[in-house]
């Protein structure tokens, strides 16, 4: 007859956990690298003047809510399409935002409704919430500030979008 005494006991339990976490961050890592990044969709925005814009798009839970946080600027014509997963009174910051930009709220058929332009960063908490325009939207446009100015966006336009494959 074996007798185990509790010491060993509790040893061995410890060690058995220790190599299941070590496993699960195993499974957990090959799974990221064969997965891969995922490039992220591109859409492009057509406005009535003819002009267009590359958006990348956030459309997932981290990208709604960190949009452009932690950049540095964005490259000429290009912006971010947020895309809300149901047409609603939505309200964004610009947390961590390290540049300005100009804001364009558009409906569930792409018609800009409100457009809010030079939105300043927010480096730390308490942070201002932006939004809801007086009705409820599904898309919102971030861009470099100054943009709406220089293409003559306005209230009322109906855009284009075009996915980019």
């Amino acid at each position: 007859m074996v007798k185990t005494t509790g010491h060993s006991v509790s040893e061995q339990r410890r060690k058995k956990i220790v190599t299941f976490v070590l496993l699960v961050i195993l499974l957990i890592s090959v799974s990221l690298f064969l997965g891969g990044p995922k490039e992220s969709d591109v859409i492009i925005v057509e406005f009535p003047n003819g002009k267009t814009m590359e958006t990348e798009v956030a459309s997932t839970p981290e990208k709604l809510l960190f949009g452009l946080a932690f950049r540095e600027g964005l490259p000429a014509d290009a912006g971010m399409l947020y895309i809300f997963e149901s047409t609603g009174m939505h309200q964004v910051q610009t947390k961590q935002f390290r540049i300005p930009v100009d804001m364009i709220w558009l409906d569930e058929s792409h018609h800009v409704v409100h457009i809010l332009e030079e939105v300043p960063p927010c480096p730390q908490d308490p942070c201002p919430r932006y939004g809801p325009p007086s009705e409820p939207i599904r898309y919102l446009i971030e861009s470099e500030a100054g943009y709406v100015h220089r293409q003559g966006i306005a209230v009322g336009m109906e855009l284009r979008f075009t996915l980019r494959m």
